[in-house]
């Protein structure tokens, strides 16, 4: 007798890089998005929405891991045989839409935008490819006060999500800085071989706080393997060149007279010169607002990976502590970032339109808050009404109903189970009570509530079965005409 064939079944796997979001995170997120966002919009930011893909040649090429398949997006062919690609951030496609609707548009245009963006590179611990950011852009001036605008927005949004004065760096500093630094010990622009090579400096500087000065080093001469075996090219500086860009990244980390060091650095360079300028400047900008130097700080450390940025760039850092993968204690780091990109929308219009930008990594930003408020524990789900007889179902729906038009999250048990399964489910649920109405119940026109955070917490000091049994803790019964006022009780019992 032949044998049935077995039918094809895909494995129910993720893609490499994704992860699915669930319930307590979701409402977690939606708690900091609104902080975010109540923020953004006090500064006059107003909201846009862009699309999830773009053509490519919109997107450009400014990745940081463009060895990657696309260089480092996720394209495909669509049915005009044009290439489209998932957004890799949201600031190219606002330059495009800048670009698209540039008469219409006040000037400065402000928006904010929160959203998913995908990026094609190698995933790792924590490290996904695909994850949320939330930006604020100023578009149309070449004002520094936008700039030093952002660093502020950056400060109070963080403090608005719960991280206090003292736990967070608003890390600042300007492309121009280093580009004088190259012109100092030679490395002049002009060529694509200058651009490639001042773009893996970059890169190799930004990874100082993950890799440590050794590991930059590495990256700035002959290159690096990581721990997988990977080997990354370096900038094939020479060893001098090399002590010259690691002296600037470093040594005026710690001068207490810091501007005045770094323009010592790049006093033969015109443009190392400029961007001293504008570091005096947004400086004396927002401690005019304010904002101390544990808030917002001046630090050449700071160059950002992405190759758009023209100018000032900004970093935010939590230096509370969290764990590495390996349980060891190290600073939270980086939770978003920003900075001046004069030239992106240019690539539409032809001429310079001046940019200014700071978005916020939500996931990790969201991480940090939970660490420290619990924001990410359980939420109290709804309440659940039991169904202890098929029959009265419409009788459960009209108590559900009830319940809802109070403005009280309540859902009907929708299974076939017997009671102990549902209250099982309850509990899966993280239900804050549930409401029950047997035979007995609806002949009394009554329900009987059972509360199971104050259950849970009496199960911890009643050791004893028989006081459990005749106490019946935290269960009572009430008439149909008290039950919101019973459940609103119970409620707020529960959150506090």
């Amino acid at each position: 007798m032949a044998k049935k064939n077995k039918p094809l079944r895909p494995k129910a796997r993720l893609p490499k890089g994704l992860r699915d979001v669930e319930a307590d995170e979701i409402r977690a997120l939606n708690n900091l998005l609104a902080d975010i966002g109540e923020t953004y919009a006090l500064y006059g930011f107003e909201p846009l929405d862009t699309p999830a893909f773009e053509y490519s040649d919109v997107l450009g090429k400014f990745l940081p891991d463009q060895e990657r398949p696309n260089a480092g997006v996720f394209s495909f062919e669509d049915e005009d045989d044009q290439w489209v690609s998932l957004r890799y951030d949201l600031t190219a496609p606002l330059a495009r839409f800048v670009a698209q609707n540039y008469d219409r548009l006040p000037k400065p245009f402000r928006r904010f935008q929160s959203g998913n963006v995908w990026r094609n590179e190698k995933p790792g611990p924590g490290r996904y490819r695909q994850f949320m950011q939330f930006d604020a852009d100023t578009v149309g001036t070449v004002s520094l006060a936008a700039d030093a605008e952002l660093c502020m927005l950056a400060a109070e949004s963080l403090e608005r999500c719960g991280i206090a004065v003292g736990s967070y760096t608003i890390r600042v500093n300007n492309r121009k800085l280093l580009d004088g630094i190259l012109e100092t010990i030679g490395i002049v622009a002009g060529n694509d071989a200058y651009d490639n090579q001042r773009l893996t400096i970059l890169r190799a500087i930004d990874k100082l706080d993950r890799l440590g000065e050794e590991g930059v080093r590495h990256l700035l001469g002959e290159g690096r393997k990581d721990e997988s075996g990977d080997y990354t090219k370096g900038a094939g500086l020479e060893p001098k060149h090399i002590d010259a860009v690691m002296a600037y990244v470093t040594s005026a980390r710690s001068d207490q007279n810091l501007l005045s060091a770094l323009a010592n650095l790049v006093k033969d360079s015109e443009i190392g010169e400029q961007g001293v300028r504008e570091l005096e400047q947004i400086e004396t900008l927002v401690r005019s607002a304010g904002f101390a130097d544990n808030q917002i700080a001046i630090d050449p450390s700071v160059v950002r990976g992405l190759d758009y940025y023209t100018g000032p760039v900004f970093e935010a850092e939590l230096s509370m502590q969290t764990k590495n993968e390996k349980g060891q204690p190290v600073s939270f780091g980086s939770v978003g970032g920003g900075g001046r990109y004069d030239g992106l929308v240019a690539r539409f219009k032809g001429v310079e339109v001046p940019a200014t930008g700071f978005s916020f990594g939500v996931s990790r930003l969201l991480a940090a808050v939970s660490q420290l408020d619990e924001r990410g524990s359980l939420s109290v789900g709804p309440v659940i009404v039991l169904v202890m007889d098929q029959e009265y179902l419409p009788d459960y729906q009209r108590l559900t109903r009830r319940l809802r038009q109070a403005g009280i999250a309540t859902e009907m048990y929708l299974g076939t189970s017997g009671m102990r399964a549902q209250m099982k489910y309850a509990d899966k649920r993280n239900a804050p009570c549930v409401v029950i109405q047997g035979e007995d119940e609806r002949q009394k026109n009554e329900v009987t509530i059972k509360d199971l955070v104050e259950g849970a917490r009496l199960s911890e000091v009643i050791e004893d079965n028989v006081t459990w049994r005749e106490g019946r803790p935290a269960q009572f019964s009430v008439s149909e005409n008290e039950l919101i006022e019973a459940v609103e009780r119970v409620l707020e019992n529960s959150n506090t």
